[in-house]
Parts: C-alpha cells; structure tokens; sequence
C-alpha cells in the first residue's frame, strides 16, 4: 500500500500509531510512503498514484472511509484567517472553501506555519472555532480514506480510535525541531484535535458539504482529475 503522509503536526499521533501497528501486524511488508501538503495528496489520489490519505473534506466525498479523521471539536488554532489582504493557502482545499462559506476576508494560513503564527500572538480569526460559534457543530477537515484495501484501512481506523496515541520524546523532540514549535506548544495544540468521526462529526460534514454545495462551490475527486 502506496501511504500519503502530510507532515503536519495535527498528524503526529497517527504517525506514531502506523509505525507500531505495521510492526505488529504483515502490514509493515506492504506499506509505502509519499509525501505532501494536503492539496498535492488530494490530486495523487485522484490520479490513484497512491492507495490511501487524509484527504481534504470537500473532495473526499464518495470515498471508502471507516470513521478516521482529522477534527477540531472547536477552536483548531491550525487553520486561520489573517487580517490582510485575500488570500487563499495552496496546501489546502477545504480551509480556503470554509473561509468562504464563513464570508470571512483575509489571508487562510493553515498547519505548521499557522501554529508558528498563533503562538506568536498575530491577530487571527480561528475558522474552526467560528464554525462551532455558528453551527454548534465540529468541523472535520479531512478523512481517512483509501480506493481499495478496505479491510485493512478498516482494521487500522478501528484500532486508531480505540486507544489514546501517547507520543515518544525523542519524536516529540524531532517533531519540535522540524516545525519550530516547542514541545509545550506541541502538547497543547494536540489537545484541540480529535480523530473519530462519529455521529456529530459525520453532521458537520454534512452540514458543511451542503453549504458548500448550496454555493456551487463543491468539488470532488473528478473535478481535480478533469484539470489535470
């Protein structure tokens, strides 16, 4: 199996979790990585250059998914919106639509950079925390998903939720030099991400990819094909 992995910290958890499930299980003989930002693994799957990835929310419809994904609850502190001039975040599909959809002007800053943002105290809006403020509901900004394996990808998101992730030092330490994050900040921001889809996840996505459709601003795995 052909792995998208995004670099981002909000992922570190399931990094760790891969690793030691792949040892412990034939799954290790199989499994490939490759590497990018959202919006690049988004067109690889498209393309089926790779088997499975967290794959941005609005194009992941239609996908086999078993309930994993990448959720703010409430405030996200990892996807942003700046008070300068528009400007939309190449790394990332649905944070740039959800600033839309919120009518929020601005610069969208979204992963690492954002949380570099943040912690230096910049003036920002935090998107997901506005789409809790007008909705009651969490925000989910991508889904595990793959094009077959289904088994296995279910077998994984199910021992993946079952059990808190705890995080090495010495990845915690390699995950801190990397992003210029303190291992503090690390923590702290973990603590506003959660990975299972469940009922009330499952209603803000749906909430959000009918706002989005609402506004004729709904793309999917064939429109990213189509312009490649």
């Amino acid at each position: 199996m052909i792995f998208g992995k995004i670099d981002f910290i909000n992922l570190l958890p399931f990094h760790v979790f891969i690793k030691r499930y792949a040892r412990s299980t034939r799954f290790h003989q199989s499994l490939h990585y490759h590497k990018g930002v959202p919006s690049a693994l988004n067109r690889e799957f498209a393309m089926r250059r790779i088997d499975a990835a967290f794959i941005s929310s609005i194009t992941a419809k239609n996908c086999h998914h078993f309930g994993v994904g990448i959720v703010a609850q409430r405030k996200v502190l990892s996807v942003l919106s700046l008070p300068n001039a528009d400007k939309a975040d190449a790394d990332s599909a649905t944070s740039n639509l959800l600033a839309q959809i919120l009518e929020v002007n601005g610069e969208v800053l979204i992963g690492d950079k954002a949380l570099r943002y943040y912690y230096s105290g910049g003036e920002h809006i935090d998107l997901g925390e506005l789409w809790h403020e007008r909705t009651g509901l969490p925000f989910v900004f991508a889904l595990l998903c793959t094009h077959h394996h289904t088994d296995e990808l279910r077998r994984l998101s199910r021992a993946f939720v079952a059990k808190k992730v705890k995080i090495p030092y010495y990845i915690l330490m390699e995950a801190s030099r990397r992003s210029g994050l303190t291992p503090a900040q690390i923590i702290h921001y973990l603590k506003f991400i959660s990975y299972k889809v469940g009922v009330k996840e499952e209603r803000g996505y749906k909430r959000f990819v009918g706002e989005a459709k609402k506004r004729g601003l709904n793309p999917s795995l064939r429109d990213i094909r189509s312009k490649l």
